[in-house]
């Protein structure tokens, strides 16, 4: 059995991380690579046997300014083995191995799982870690003198991916290398929002009467309060998908996140204890 890793502008071997990709999750890589958005940040460590991935652990390089502070994490993702491997403990040593490369090289290293892996983890020496979503205390209606926040266009493109690439800082967690993450899920520009007398772009996810308010990409800093006068149509329930800046909390209520049954916060390193301890919320859109 064979150990690769850091492969992705492999053609060959990405697609046989896409064949299990796909096989687990439901999706590939391929778009994503191919439509220039991959910068490097995303790292595989993989087994091969017989022609084909069959164990994964991928490292991804994230840099946040956290209330001011500049970390460097490794945020741990697409574990996953063919189900004609498991049981061998692939990926706890891809794991240990990705935990030894990159231990003392950053400020710690977490994971998004479900309930059901919290063993796996804890024997790796991860704890269960919480965070806290916001929510909007009131509703601030719609300011009239302000353009509204329309849908993006295609015509928005490169405009968009500029204003990802140098988005200044609106969260208390704001990632700083966010462009291949942000792409990954925006490409499309589906939930993605434009105000052209603020040059700002939103992602704005609308659920029914709660909308969560996803992202803010935007080359200078703004009171939230300025976004959320631009929203146009009814809403009950507006949710944050990042932590809001300090001085904006104030309009928000904050809650433990459970994960809604679905995922658990997993870390390792005394720098993570502070997601709890500052109530934040690593965003949407940083999830690997």
């Amino acid at each position: 059995m064979e150990q690769i890793h850091n492969y992705m502008e492999d053609a060959v071997l990405r697609h046989k991380l896409n064949d299990l990709t796909q096989k687990t999750f439901g999706f590939d890589f391929e778009n994503w690579v191919t439509g220039g958005y991959f910068e490097g940040d995303y790292i595989p460590y993989s087994f091969m046997e017989h022609g084909k991935v069959v164990s994964n652990v991928s490292a991804n390089r994230m840099q946040f300014i956290q209330n001011g502070v500049t970390r460097e994490f490794i945020q741990i993702g697409t574990v996953m083995t063919d189900k004609a491997y498991q049981n061998q403990g692939l990926a706890k040593k891809l794991m240990e191995h990705v935990m030894a490369q990159y231990e003392g090289r950053c400020d710690g290293i977490y994971l998004f799982s479900d309930l059901g892996a919290l063993g796996f983890y804890q024997k790796l020496g991860f704890a269960e870690g919480l965070q806290y979503q916001y929510r909007l205390r009131e509703r601030i209606s719609q300011n009239k003198n302000y353009s509204a926040f329309r849908p993006a266009t295609q015509s928005d493109r490169n405009r968009y991916m500029d204003a990802v690439r140098q988005s200044e800082v609106n969260s208390s967690l704001e990632q700083i290398n966010k462009f291949g993450l942000q792409m990954f899920y925006t490409a499309d520009l589906s939930n993605v929002y434009y105000a052209a007398d603020i040059d700002c772009f939103i992602v704005l996810k609308t659920e029914g009467s709660t909308w969560t308010l996803e992202s803010i990409v935007c080359k200078q800093h703004l009171p939230i309060k300025e976004i959320l006068a631009r929203l146009e149509g009814e809403y009950d329930r507006l949710l944050l998908g990042f932590s809001p800046c300090r001085e904006d909390q104030n309009l928000f209520d904050a809650a433990p996140f459970d994960g809604e049954d679905d995922y658990r916060l997993f870390y390792r390193g005394k720098a993570l204890e502070s997601i709890e301890k500052e109530k934040l919320f690593f965003p949407l859109l940083s999830h690997a």
